[in-house]
């Protein structure tokens, strides 16, 4: 006779977000060392059924019409379920909030940071209260130098003590590696704050925070938005010239424009789409633009592009004629290398 397998015990954490949740003590211990997603949970199997179980075991399904009309909205449920347990093992509880905004940076760019902390970004206790009272997080966001402990890193490590304003991601710094960096910005953006929107922006724009606030806030009964501006450039073949695309050959025939996305300079995403890349990071497609890359996680995907033209005003006379217009700039920068007028 094979000898009985016995049940695993479960430990039982309530309430999660409205679910009862269940986890197996195997699954709870590896649970600190990843992120959730990835080979570590390859024997997990998830039911739903009057409540949520993550399971070691076998469990038996039941699939009904709903739950297969709203697949996506499971997977992300139980995505949220596994990082908070992660998160509150290693941070305690995420802060729920409006916004994160991240503000790309390299370690060159000093006299843009303390531009846009002059400008548009408060400091001190103001960036606190911002937090604290209308729920918009914003922090410089830049990985570390390709060399342990360099003299880049201890500068950023000595700027950060100072203004504590930084997001300090894993990731090596590169110009051409800023499609990894934009998926591990969502990735940890996500693990830390639980907001209705996650917004990219180069350190050399200028953002009004008031009117991003009430852009985005126009779109939050929205399950999935992608907002900027959108574009559509040509796919450039040709080696040795700026944004060359060295598998242009996916994109047709020479002379072929890619899909439409959002410039690269600000854009905006919903709750779920930066949940949705936080799950499929390791799977994610990284072309040479990042703008380009972005915009190809989101097709095929059930996904509403907004374009709005009041995200890439121009330098300040743009700004002026759309205010004498009536209509207010989000953000401001040099659209001349942003492709958008193309």
């Amino acid at each position: 006779m094979k000898p009985q397998r016995s049940s695993p015990k479960k430990i039982s954490i309530s309430p999660l977000n409205g679910y009862h949740l269940s986890v197996s003590p195997s699954l709870l211990s590896e649970s600190s060392s990843v992120t959730g997603y990835g080979s570590h949970l390859n024997p997990t199997v998830i039911c739903y059924q009057n409540e949520l179980q993550i399971v070691s075991d076998d469990c038996a399904t039941k699939k009904t019409p709903a739950q297969d009309n709203d697949v996506m909205g499971e997977v992300l449920k139980t995505h949220e379920a596994i990082q908070v347990i992660t998160t509150l093992a290693r941070d305690g509880p995420r802060k729920k909030v409006f916004m994160v905004i991240g503000i790309n940076t390299a370690f060159s760019s000093r006299r843009r940071r303390d531009s846009v902390r002059e400008t548009w970004m408060p400091q001190g206790e103001k960036l606190i209260q911002l937090e604290r009272e209308k729920g918009i997080v914003i922090r410089f966001m830049i990985g570390h130098s390709a060399t342990s402990n360099s003299i880049l890193d201890r500068a950023i490590d000595s700027e950060a003590a100072q203004h504590k304003d930084f997001l300090r991601l894993e990731h090596v710094e590169g110009y051409h590696a800023l499609s990894a960096k934009t998926k591990i910005f969502f990735s940890t953006a996500v693990a830390k704050w639980d907001a209705e929107f996650y917004v990219k922006v180069d350190d050399d724009v200028h953002v009004n925070l008031g009117m991003l606030a009430t852009t985005l806030g126009r779109h939050r009964s929205k399950p999935r938005v992608y907002i900027g501006c959108m574009k559509s450039g040509p796919v450039l073949s040709q080696k040795n010239v700026k944004y060359h695309e060295p598998e242009y050959w996916k994109f047709g025939e020479e002379g072929n424009k890619y899909f439409r996305h959002a410039t690269g300079q600000i854009y905006a995403i919903s709750k779920d789409l930066a949940t949705y890349i936080s799950i499929n990071q390791p799977i994610l497609h990284k072309y040479a633009n990042e703008d380009v890359s972005l915009g190809s996680w989101f097709i095929g995907l059930e996904v509403e592009h907004i374009d709005d033209r009041n995200m890439c005003c121009g330098t300040p006379p743009d700004c002026e004629w759309k205010a004498q217009a009536g209509s207010v700039c989000v953000a401001s920068f040099d659209w001349s290398y942003s492709g958008i007028c193309g």
